[in-house]
């Protein structure tokens, strides 16, 4: 199985990376993840998980948060100013990495290569090993800085998947919603998700309206 990264920033959107998490666990893989301070906090608002910054502590608690969902990878938790972490070095391999949320103060930082803390240094570190690297902002509306951070990170390699869900598969519920945008960030990573509906064309007149599509 592959082994990633993801990291958590401050910006709106904790119930993507929930499902971007539990995509990547229950295909079995290896997950390595690093959580701001103001992505814990998101995390507590949207989804009532309260994390307190101690990796192992945090670990059991996301496990539980995930629960029934059948975990048949692993998780790793690094505090945010742990440099000693294996991610924070190229020579420890990965598959990609997806910061979900993806804060626009972070998404700057990374594009300008900053490394002020473990989340953005394996960013830079996936930037310079030239591997996957995923972005999903979710901020409105997007001032001149914000876009030419973007075009910056872009310019780099790296992808910007914004948190705009789809409405072509004809969701029914918020989860429906999140589904369509944590299984395109799962798709940059190369990442099968059995959740995510894809467009195969029109439906027949015949089945408009149908309760079961």
């Amino acid at each position: 199985m592959g082994r990633y990264v993801l990291g958590v920033s401050g910006g709106s959107g904790a119930p993507y990376m929930r499902r971007v998490l539990e995509g990547l666990l229950s295909a079995g893989h290896e997950v390595h993840a690093v959580f701001s301070e103001a992505g814990r906090k998101v995390c507590a608002i949207e989804t009532g998980l309260r994390l307190t910054g101690d990796p192992v502590a945090d670990e059991r608690a996301i496990v539980a948060w995930l629960t029934p969902v059948p975990i048949a990878g692993s998780l790793r938790l690094y505090r945010l100013d742990d440099f000693e972490a294996p991610v924070a070095s190229g020579s420890f391999k990965t598959d990609g990495m997806a910061v979900v949320p993806c804060s626009v103060v972070a998404l700057g930082r990374i594009a300008q290569g900053t490394g002020t803390n473990l989340l953005e240094r394996a960013a830079d570190v996936t930037v310079k090993e030239r591997r996957r690297l995923v972005l999903v902002p979710r901020e409105t509306p997007l001032s001149l800085i914000h876009l030419r951070n973007m075009v910056a990170a872009a310019e780099a390699g790296i992808e910007i998947v914004p948190a705009m869900p789809g409405f072509y598969h004809n969701p029914r519920t918020v989860q429906d919603l999140v589904d369509s945008v944590a299984g395109r960030v799962l798709d940059r990573l190369g990442v099968e998700a059995g959740f995510l509906k894809r467009w195969t064309g029109p439906l027949p007149p015949e089945f408009a309206g149908r309760e079961d599509r």
